[in-house]
């Protein structure tokens, strides 16, 4: 890397440590929220509907920002949305009215819509072409850090662990009930402020950094039409199917992880947020693990061992329940390591004055994160949290393929 993208580098991964943290406290609020606003799996599983369903409404007009003003101010709006979100948990924590959590985690997702809009393909550019998917994967990595705290202080200081028994709940009267659902849902307001104070602060020292706008040959965002649609490359069309699937996918295994312990494997929340976190660090190692076999393993056919590598162990998941599955999910985070990287990579590779606009598309896909679990809530609600695992496990088969031959650049 050269030492003029040295300071740009540090400072972008910094962000994508921050938008990890965000994602990863999603599957501590799902369990959390399901109990102070009373919910079902599948209520639940809109938690991760309203995040990512940002992505697909608020990707164009990132890419539009991005065009128009430039990397750096594209990087600030996202940074104070995701500021106004985090402090909207405040207002909904006093309400108790999980449609204004469902905003608070909109706008937060907005916010990083703009961010990773940015972010992932100014990595791809900070140095040279041949080095960008084991760059992407070098600061996703610190993603990865941020995936491994994000449960462990949820679980510290969102998670209460308490659990009312049927006949505690039925003794109580309505009144006593609604004081112990306020003290469950006050517990975000400190730390979704001191986020949103955290997030400010890094958005005032990237707005006073000088940071280079990237403006290769080539690199405009004009959207061709016609015989020249973006669409005519068959990868990059394979690569926004592939994100779709993968997001739905690692958005499952990860919101579900810790419904998933307390009922195949009887662990409480606190020490499931515990193994979760534990799951996580596995990602993070994944990641670093990926990012070194890269230089002696092409990306698309590591891709593809670590996407038939989650589908074996999905199939234990979905089968066996217990401690085994536990690990087997363990597991899964670590092969789901090198993914949102590598497809996202793949699939702007050799797109030349296209790779904003579809970088944009890219970052579209991201709405199967809002899809996948509610389905994966309904199957749950209707039969179990065991055969709900089998969609992740079908989404791989998607992630699979295109690493083997979906990837490939057509001439």
């Amino acid at each position: 890397m050269k030492n003029r993208y040295l300071v740009p580098f540090i400072l972008l991964t910094t962000l994508f440590f921050l938008w990890g943290f965000a994602h990863n406290l999603n599957p501590i609020l799902i369990p959390h929220l399901k109990k102070a606003c009373q919910l079902s799996d599948f209520q639940s599983s809109l938690i991760d509907g309203s995040f990512f369903i940002a992505y697909f409404i608020m990707a164009i007009p990132a890419g539009m920002v991005m065009k128009r003003f430039g990397y750096k101010t594209g990087i600030i709006a996202g940074l104070l949305l995701f500021a106004i979100g985090a402090f909207l948990f405040i207002p909904a924590a006093n309400t108790r009215v999980f449609g204004l959590f469902l905003t608070a985690l909109f706008v937060i997702a907005s916010g990083l819509t703009f961010l990773e809009t940015a972010a992932n393909p100014y990595m791809t550019v900070l140095g040279e072409p041949e080095g960008a998917a084991q760059r992407l994967n070098l600061a996703q990595s610190f993603n990865g850090l941020a995936a491994t705290i994000a449960p462990l202080l949820g679980g510290l200081f969102i998670l209460s662990g308490n659990t009312l028994t049927s006949a505690e709940t039925a003794s109580m009267t309505t009144e006593q009930m609604s004081v112990f659902l306020d003290g469950e849902a006050a517990t975000v307001k400190l730390p979704y402020l001191i986020i949103g104070i955290i997030v400010l602060l890094v958005a005032v020292l990237l707005y006073k950094s000088k940071l280079p706008e990237i403006t290769e040959a080539g690199h405009d965002i004009e959207l061709p039409t016609g015989s020249q649609s973006i669409m005519r490359h068959k990868h990059l069309i394979w690569g926004i199917a592939a994100q779709f699937f993968y997001v739905g996918a690692q958005v499952c295994v990860s919101s579900f992880f810790i419904r998933y312990l307390g009922k195949t494997a009887g662990i409480d929340e606190k020490t499931a947020a515990n193994y979760l976190s534990a799951a996580l660090l596995c990602f993070m190692v994944g990641r670093f693990i990926g990012t070194f076999l890269m230089k002696y393993i092409s990306p698309n056919i590591l891709l593809a061992i670590y996407a038939l590598a989650n589908i074996v162990l999905l199939t234990v998941v979905v089968i066996y329940g217990g401690m085994i599955s536990v690990y087997g999910l363990i597991g899964v985070e670590f092969f789901m390591s090198i993914m949102f990287p590598t497809i996202f990579s793949l699939s702007i590779q050799s797109l030349g004055k296209e790779t904003k606009i579809g970088s944009s598309l890219v970052i579209m896909s991201i709405v199967g994160g809002a899809i996948f679990p509610l389905i994966m809530g309904r199957i749950s609600d209707l039969m179990s949290i065991q055969v709900a695992y089998s969609v992740p496990l079908l989404c791989f088969f998607v992630v699979f393929y295109f690493g083997w031959k979906g990837s490939k650049v057509k001439a």
